[in-house]
This record gives structure tokens, C-alpha cells and sequence, in this order.
């Protein structure tokens, strides 16, 4: 079966005349023939402009928490509009939101606002250099922390040893800011202790997603959490908890509340406004306290009144109604059903993550940090997804990236999913017995710039990096 594209791919052709990839991000673009231009979206379903319908489970990477214009939340945007936009002024509904996100995550004692998720990070980076006085950092490999030149650090030539080389990913990333960085794998406390021996009194930060939100949802052990929590505390280390995709999605109180324990600066973003451009610092207020007394934050659009409003709305639904609760009931019930059906196929399996956000991997066992993905053979998910796409069902290409759930996707919507999934996978079957579907296996950096190639497809460049 083959959807149509023709309109899609015609304003490509127009739009890459003015737009680099014709698109307005790297990510949006999955080849020349295969790039999908979005018409609307409603509830769990997304229509592109040659009229195909799909059940969504991207949700533009998590920020749709409550489904595509819940009206709820939209009402309370048009109320932000007549406010006015934005004075480079205060308003009050700021402290109604921060007192929200302080009750809901107790590590946010004190909160500031951005625009994106990246700006967030920044901050926090930023807040916790001039709290410690010290400017290097700690990034865990496969996390993903935005589009900025601090963060964009990657591992690759793996060695048996765990050894590897620290490289960026992308081209116009100084290469001074190397000697700032360093990584560590994921749920290896051990490995982190022997960084921060070594280098402590450089270090001021350490930046982790407990759910690798770009690597497959990965999730980090409560136990290596309780020993990174006591490794910053003894190093005198600033612990960033990064919830751009897990905060008010995976739990009211994000992933500190999964896994009990408590960050010094978190940041939040994806699921704060259902879809709102809108992102927030929060953390001790020590360290907080910071920020206009000599740190500097700020912009222009930060708190805009469309975006505050929609946020207040949407932390009133997932804090106080059962939203939530359907998110994962949901997402383990199409988990099931993925079971049922990969089990009676003789086909290996697992899940990662929460059900929220998790990632399915056809491997006996789940990896457990980044270098264990990058070994791991995904052929069969690369193969697998295109073929979502043609039965209505999008998915990421990318087999890294999660499948996210909203409060929007319903029964029908599992139905849905559960046939053209099954249809897929017999066809992925029937094309990798034959030797065609097959896909590169090198790893690939975080959200990565996709390459064309012979035959217009798209694939993934061979990179050097953690993935997002």
C-alpha cells in the first residue's frame, strides 16, 4: 500500500528553494519524498496536506501531553491573547504558575521562565557554574539537552576498554569547549566516580535525563540515582535533572517523583502547555537566588501571556484529574497488544521507559545505557516504521526516539494501531526474509540531520555521538 504525497512532495520542492531542507527544523525533514507537511492535528490524529490521517504518536516529541487542541487549554490561550502579548513587564499569573510547579515538584523551590527547552538548560548550566565557581560539566552519554554548542557532545569509536573519543556532533561547535565536557555512560556510578576523582574541582554541574528521552527511554536504576545524588552532594556538584520530556508526563511530579529523589535545578518544557512554546527553571533556592544577583536570565518573549495561560490550564488538568492515569494505562495496554502479537511471531522484544514515553526495542533484553543501544541491531525497527507511516500510524524513523502518549488516544485509536502495526510487521518479516528493508546500523547523533542519498530516500549520517 502506498499513501498519496504528491502535495507534500511539490511544496517540498517549492520550500527548499527558500527554506535549508525546506523545513524550519533539521528534524522535520526525513528525505526528499518521504518529508511530511502537517495540515492540523486533533486529539491523538494528525493530517498532512495530501489529506492522510494518522494516529499520532510522535505528538511533535511529547508537548501534546493532553492531545492536539484540547479545548480546555486553547480557551485559556485565546483569554492570554486578550491580555495582550508581551510588555517586558510581569504579570501576575507568572507566580500562580511557579506556585503550581513548586507544589507538584518539590526541588523547584524557586522557578523561572524561558521559551524553549534549551534556553532551560542553559540556564540551569549557567545558575550552577556561578554557584560552584567552577565551569565544567558532566553529560551522560545519550542524553540530549537542546541545540546549543555546550551540548553538543558526543562519544563515538567505542572500545571494549569503554574508552572512546569525545567529538562534537554538527559542524560550528568551537572545539575549545571540549576541555569542559565530560561523559559518562549511563547507570554505571562507578564510572562516575572515577570522573569526579579526577577532575572535581573542575567540575560544577552534572547534567542527566533519569529517562534518556532521545535514546530509546533508557531508564536510569533508582539505586545509580541514590549514587549520583550522594556523589554531587560529596563533590560539591550542582545535580541538573533535565525533564524537558519527562516533566508532567511520566508522573505529576515528574521522574524525581518515579524514582524519589531530588534535584538541585530541574528543567521543564514539552508537556508545561500542551504544545505552548513555554520552558522553566526551577531548584533550590540557594542556587536560584542567583539569577539577578549577578547571574543574568531573561527575553523577550519569556512568559508571554499566551503561553502562561495555556500552562496554568494544563498543570491544572494533569495535577488535578486522572489525565495522567490514562496516559499510562494507555500506554501499557498498546504495549500488550505490541507483545501479544511480536510473541506469537517468534519475534524478540522489550519495552523501555515509562509507558508514557517508551521505546520499543527488538532485543531479549534493554539495554542499559547508550554504548549497549549503539551494539544493539535496530534493522528491524528501521524497516518497520516506513511502514506504520503508509497504514496511518506515525511513529519516529528514528528508532531512538520514544512513542508518546496522550490523554487524547483512545480505543478506537489502539484498534487502529494494533492492525496496521500487525500488518506491518509480517510485511517487515516477509521484506527482511527476502533481503530488502534492511538498514544501516552505525550510530547516530541526537535527532539527527538526515542525508540524501541515491534513489531519494534518506538515511542517518554516520555520526559522532549520544543520541536524543
Amino acid at each position: 500500500m502506498k499513501r498519496p504525497m504528491k502535495r507534500s512532495n511539490q511544496h517540498f520542492r517549492r520550500a527548499v528553494r527558500r527554506l535549508p531542507l525546506g523545513v524550519a527544523s533539521n528534524f522535520r525533514y526525513w528525505g526528499e519524498g518521504r518529508t511530511i507537511y502537517a495540515a492540523r492535528g486533533k486529539g491523538a490524529r494528525l493530517w498532512d496536506i495530501d489529506g492522510n490521517e494518522y494516529i499520532d504518536y510522535r505528538l511533535a516529541y511529547g508537548p501534546a501531553i493532553l492531545g492536539y487542541c484540547d479545548p480546555r487549554v486553547d480557551a485559556a490561550a485565546r483569554e492570554g491573547i486578550g491580555i495582550g502579548g508581551v510588555f517586558a513587564l510581569a504579570t501576575e499569573r507568572e507566580l500562580t504558575v511557579a506556585q503550581r510547579i513548586s507544589r507538584m515538584v518539590p526541588a523547584a523551590e524557586l522557578v523561572r521562565f524561558s521559551t524553549s527547552g534549551t534556553e532551560a538548560v542553559m540556564c540551569a548550566l549557567r545558575v550552577a557554574r556561578a554557584h560552584t565557581g567552577r565551569d565544567g560539566y558532566i553529560m551522560v552519554e545519550g542524553g540530549y539537552h537542546g541545540l546549543c554548542d555546550s551540548f553538543q557532545w558526543g562519544i563515538e569509536d567505542l572500545d571494549e576498554e569503554g574508552g572512546g573519543m569525545v567529538r562534537p556532533y554538527g559542524e560550528g561547535i568551537p572545539q575549545l569547549l571540549r576541555q569542559l565536557v565530560h561523559l559518562v555512560p549511563l547507570n554505571d556510578a562507578s564510572r562516575l566516580e572515577s570522573v569526579l576523582q579526577q577532575h572535581g574541582e573542575e567540575i560544577g554541574a552534572l547534567l542527566i535525563e533519569p529517562i534518556l528521552g532521545n535514546c530509546c527511554s533508557i531508564e536510569a536504576d533508582p539505586q545509580y540515582m541514590r549514587d549520583v545524588r550522594e556523589l554531587c552532594n560529596r563533590y560539591g556538584v550542582v545535580m541538573i535533572i533535565d525533564e524537558v520530556k519527562t516533566g508532567f508526563r511520566v508522573a505529576r511530579g515528574g521522574v524525581q517523583e518515579l524514582l524519589g529523589i531530588q534535584s538541585d535545578v530541574c528543567t521543564f518544557a514539552k508537556a508545561l502547555a500542551n504544545g505552548y512554546p513555554i520552558s522553566a527553571i526551577g531548584g533550590r533556592e540557594d542556587i536560584m537566588r542567583r539569577i539577578g544577583h549577578g547571574v543574568m536570565h531573561g527575553g523577550t518573549y519569556t512568559a508571554h501571556s499566551v503561553s502562561l495561560a495555556a500552562a496554568e490550564k494544563t498543570l491544572e488538568i494533569l495535577d488535578e484529574t486522572d489525565a495522567l492515569e490514562r496516559v499510562a494505562d494507555y500506554g501499557k495496554r498498546l504495549q500488550e497488544g505490541f507483545a501479544s502479537l511480536l510473541s506469537k511471531r517468534g519475534i524478540a522484544h522489550c519495552f523501555t521507559g515509562h509507558p508514557a514515553m517508551f521505546g520499543l526495542m527488538f532485543a531479549e533484553t534493554a539495554p542499559a545505557n547508550y554504548r549497549e543501544w549503539v551494539s544493539s541491531d535496530y534493522s528491524f525497527y528501521n524497516s518497520l516504521a516506513p511502514r506504520l507511516h503508509e497504514r496511518g500510524v506515525l511513529c519516529e524513523p528514528d528508532s531512538r526516539e520514544p512513542w508518546f502518549i496522550s490523554a487524547a488516544h483512545d480505543d478506537e485509536c489502539l484498534a487502529r494501531t494494533l492492525e496496521a502495526f500487525e500488518a506491518a510487521v509480517d510485511e517487515t518479516i516477509r521484506s527482511l526474509r527476502r533481503g530488502r528493508g534492511k538498514t544501516r546500523r552505525e550510530p547516530v547523533p541526537p535527532k539527527p540531520e538526515r542525508t540524501k542519498r541515491e534513489g531519494g530516500e534518506s538515511t542517518l549520517p554516520p555520526p559522532a555521538v549520544p543520541a536524543s
